[in-house]
């Protein structure tokens, strides 16, 4: 099922200097630690002057499926939507 959850996380990112990207590559939500997975989605837009950056991914057990929200203003995640892929 889907979820809001809208909640600040925190995240290990790297930089792939092959690919010229920074990409997330662990999230610790709700006392847990999950790998990043398959990147299924990525896009920018900009809020004023702010840069934000939108990750849509899975775990590296396809067990959940995140919406993640990056603010390059202050370099802080958020989760703004979950999903276990059941009931959507």
């Amino acid at each position: 099922m889907r979820q809001k959850i809208d909640q600040e996380v925190s995240v290990v990112m790297y930089y792939s200097a092959r690919k010229k990207m920074a990409l997330p590559h662990l999230i610790s939500w709700q006392n847990k630690e999950y790998r990043v997975g398959e990147i299924g989605y990525h896009h920018k837009f900009r809020e004023g002057r702010t840069l934000f950056h939108i990750y849509e991914l899975t775990d590296s057990e396809h067990s959940l499926w995140f919406r993640m929200k990056l603010n390059t203003d202050n370099l802080h995640w958020i989760v703004e939507a979950i999903s276990d892929g059941y009931g959507d």
